[in-house]
C-alpha cells in the first residue's frame, strides 16, 4: 500500500458541492441512489449555519476532494458523549492509498479531543472491504441491535 499524500482538513462551505457528489457516489455503491434527498443548501445550513449539527472533514489531493467524513455527537445514557460517524468515503480511485485511514484516524482524533468515550458507526453487512478496514481497528460489531428509523 502506498502512503497517501492527501491533506485531511476541516471542511468548508465551498467543499459541499463536491462532498454531495461523493455522497451520491456512496449511495450508488450502496444501491440506494434514490435515497439521497439532501441538497448543498441544506448541508450549508445544517453544517455551517448558526447551530451546526454535523462536522465535516475532507481529504484533498491536488486541490480535488477525494474523500470525506461526516460526524456528529450523540449521547449514550450508559457511556456518555459519543462521536457518531455518519459517513466516511474515499473515491474508488483513492481506495487502498491510505486516504481513508487518514480520514478515519483524524475522526478518531477529534472524538478524543472532544472528550468522547468512543466512536460509533454503521456498516452494511455485505460491505466486506469496509468491514475488513474496520477490523484493523479492533472494532466491535454488534449482532443484537436492530437499526430503526422513521422518515418524514
Amino acid at each position: 500500500m502506498s502512503v497517501a499524500n492527501a491533506i485531511v482538513r476541516a471542511g468548508k462551505k465551498e467543499d459541499l458541492p463536491a462532498v454531495l457528489e461523493l455522497i451520491r457516489e456512496l449511495a450508488k455503491y450502496e444501491k440506494m441512489s434514490e435515497q439521497v434527498w439532501n441538497t448543498v443548501e441544506a448541508m450549508e445550513k445544517d453544517g455551517f449555519g448558526s447551530n451546526p449539527i454535523y462536522g465535516l472533514l475532507v481529504a484533498e489531493k491536488e486541490s480535488i476532494i477525494v474523500g470525506y467524513s461526516i460526524y456528529y455527537y450523540r449521547y449514550s445514557t450508559w457511556k456518555g458523549k459519543r462521536l457518531f460517524l455518519e459517513d466516511i468515503l474515499v473515491t474508488e480511485k483513492e481506495r487502498g492509498t491510505g486516504s481513508g485511514k487518514q480520514l478515519f484516524d483524524k475522526t478518531i482524533e477529534i472524538a478524543k479531543q472532544e472528550s468522547c468515550t468512543g466512536m460509533m458507526w454503521m456498516v452494511l453487512n455485505w460491505n466486506e472491504p469496509a468491514i475488513n478496514f474496520y477490523k484493523k481497528y479492533d472494532a466491535r460489531f454488534d449482532e443484537e441491535w436492530v437499526n430503526c428509523h422513521i422518515d418524514f
